[in-house]
């Protein structure tokens, strides 16, 4: 079976992940080009690929020039996400299938556009949300499918990470409505995603609060709580900050159901905390460490799931409208916090019309 060619537009800070996965999945893929406006961070991706797997793919600054090669198969898209729409319609307009990373747009219009023309060009549109691939994660989904809970109550997602000065200044698009949005948006989507697919992915209604306690240089929230009821009668909890003295705490999932107890924990919810059914108590995965950074190793699975749905002409696991599902509910919150009252799904909103907001004021 021949490789499947794949170029890397965005060699920033999640970069290293997607470099990962690419190694640990050389067998189905080949990197034949990296791409970013900061040639050297391009060039010191291609010197890694090349130092680790004996070949250098091409260096560009342009993505549009690198679009218009005819050898890719696809393109990992690790760009700022205020790009992530631009960069994912241009690549698919040249009948690239396309791994965004989350969130896959900012606004409803955005990702609904992605979605339709995917389908429209048969495509491959899959969402970078790692996390559903961890192994506790997995366990946790298996024990939903199989109806071991009975019926599930309520879950909630605490995302309690820090975001420093410094981590704002090492990219201005950071903390921004038009290019980012907040605590929410940007470190909490993951647990976002975790939670609407435990809950049955249908979301109902939302009422949400949003503040920025401490983050005066950045325009967005750095602490947000939602309550989300879902079409199935449960209701999902949502708490976001990124205020947490002085570094990193954790990131938990907990499933609350008529015959079961699940608390999924750790740095980035990579580790059994609590494991109780009828005649079952705990679980191996108890005794997992915690991983490097909160990226966790999920891009390696998930870009192996890409590939193969490609090669196999399935959907990939988190394709576009499974990633949809964790933003609009973002995008819910947002629209909650500015309008003072419940919001019903499905919302039609951007973080654009977050612009403007006066924190003391408004909140």
């Amino acid at each position: 079976m021949s490789k499947l060619r794949m170029a890397l537009i965005g060699c920033g800070r999640i970069s290293s992940k997607h470099l990962e996965a690419i190694f640990e999945n050389k067998d189905l893929v080949k990197l034949v080009a990296c791409c970013d406006l900061i040639p050297q961070r391009a060039e010191i991706a291609a010197e890694k690929v090349e130092k680790t797997l004996g070949y250098k793919p091409e260096v560009y600054t342009d993505f549009r020039k690198l679009l218009k090669r005819e050898d890719i198969d696809f393109v990992a898209i690790a760009t700022p996400s205020g790009s992530h729409y631009e960069i994912s319609i241009e690549a698919m307009e040249h009948s690239k299938n396309v791994l965004v990373e989350k969130p896959m747009a900012l606004s409803t219009d955005h990702m609904n556009h992605m979605i339709e023309l995917s389908k429209r060009k048969n495509l491959k549109l899959g969402v970078c949300f790692q996390n559903r691939f961890n192994p506790p994660i997995q366990e946790l989904r298996k024990k939903i499918e199989t109806g071991q809970f009975g019926r599930i109550f309520y879950g909630t997602i605490s995302v309690r990470w820090n975001r420093n000065k410094e981590y704002y200044q090492q990219a201005p698009w950071r903390g921004t409505w038009e290019q980012d949005g907040g605590v929410l948006m940007n470190q909490s989507t993951h647990g976002i995603d975790l939670l609407q697919w435990m809950l049955g992915g249908k979301p109902k209604k939302v009422f949400a609060l949003i503040k920025n306690f401490n983050h005066p240089y950045i325009e967005a929230e750095d602490f947000g709580v939602g309550i989300v009821e879902f079409e199935s009668g449960a209701v999902g909890i949502i708490e976001g900050t990124s205020n947490v003295f002085d570094k990193n705490l954790e990131e938990s999932l907990a499933i609350f159901g008529e015959f079961g107890t699940v608390k999924i924990g750790g740095l980035a919810v990579n580790r059994v905390e609590a494991w109780r059914f009828v005649g079952e108590e705990g679980h191996p995965f108890m005794n997992l460490p915690d991983p490097d950074t909160v990226y966790g190793k999920g891009h390696i699975p998930l870009y192996r799931d890409f590939c193969l749905s490609i090669i196999e002409g399935r959907e990939p696991l988190v394709n576009g409208e499974e990633g949809r599902k964790a933003v609009e509910i973002v995008l819910g919150i947002y629209k909650s916090a500015l309008e003072n009252k419940w919001v019903e799904f499905p919302v039609n909103f951007s973080t654009d019309q977050m612009k403007g907001v006066l924190w003391a004021k408004d909140f």
